[in-house]
């Protein structure tokens, strides 16, 4: 079965993926403008109404600003673990509540079976209400997405190594944020084990735990001021060839940009195709 799969927004600025079949999708966060999203999906010829459900990583701004809008205006149910419906009940900064009879509850490990997807919440470190990776299962495939974590726990490794299709964190580059602007506790944040992975802590994990599995990385939610793509690219590029792993002959190998939309991965192609 085809997995089509889009980046609409990746960053502190606002976070929104679309994942899919031929018929239907998924968003997994909206932190971004409803109208942003619509234009992104209409592009692709995807229809706005084809999407049946948002599934919520974590109660930050940037993840969650529009889930009330995207419920009350176009009847969208929201999934997310109990905490994090009630810490985005909390967060000021969504632009509209979400109605009752839009709130889905999930619990972590717990699959559930949503049309052609399986679709798992599991842990991950982050410094939200309550903070979840997902992985979805759509036929033979298996779809894993992490991002906002401090660390790669066993859990998280876990289904890292399940994926043949993987969206992982590389938020910041060390030396870039050591040296940069931020305020001391704003680093020490960022670097905590409930903060973000650095495109070194990333690199090494995806170069030593790598598999024939793996077709597809996309590097998500880089940092505006502690990061560039072409730094994340190179650190898990040469990390990745250190351990006689090949980018784009033996895994694709992608950085999502922040505020620009992705091309639509059509991932049931021939894995020699990057994009259709």
């Amino acid at each position: 079965m085809e997995i089509r799969f889009m980046s609409i927004g990746s960053g502190s600025c606002g976070n929104c993926y679309y994942i899919g079949t031929g018929t239907y999708g998924i968003l997994i966060d909206a932190g971004i403008p409803v109208k942003t999203i619509r234009q992104a999906l209409k592009r692709e010829n995807i229809p706005f109404e084809s999407i049946c459900a948002v599934f919520v990583t974590h109660d930050h701004a940037d993840h969650i600003k529009s889930l009330g809008v995207i419920a009350s205006k176009a009847m969208i149910p929201i999934y997310a673990t109990k905490e994090v419906h009630e810490g985005i009940t909390r967060n000021y900064c969504t632009t509209a509540p979400i109605e009752q009879q839009y709130i889905r509850y999930i619990e972590k490990e717990t699959p559930i079976g949503f049309r052609d997807m399986n679709i798992t919440a599991f842990e991950v470190p982050h410094d939200g209400s309550d903070n979840v990776g997902y992985c979805i299962e759509i036929g033979d495939k298996t779809f894993s997405f992490l991002t906002d974590l401090g660390k790669i726990t066993d859990t998280a490794a876990r289904y890292i190594n399940k994926a043949n299709y993987l969206v992982i964190e590389a938020n910041y580059e060390e030396e870039m944020l050591a040296m940069g602007k931020y305020p001391k506790f704003l680093k020490d944040r960022v670097s905590s084990d409930t903060g973000h992975l650095s495109n070194q802590t990333t690199a090494e994990h995806l170069a030593r735990n790598f598999n024939e599995y793996l077709k597809y990385i996309w590097l998500c939610h880089l940092s505006e001021e502690n990061n560039h793509p072409e730094l994340a690219y190179k650190a898990v590029e040469m990390q990745m060839r250190s351990y006689g792993i090949i980018p784009g002959k033996d895994v694709h190998l992608s950085v999502l940009k922040r505020a620009t939309p992705s091309p639509l991965y059509h991932l049931s192609c021939n894995e020699k195709c990057e994009e259709c």
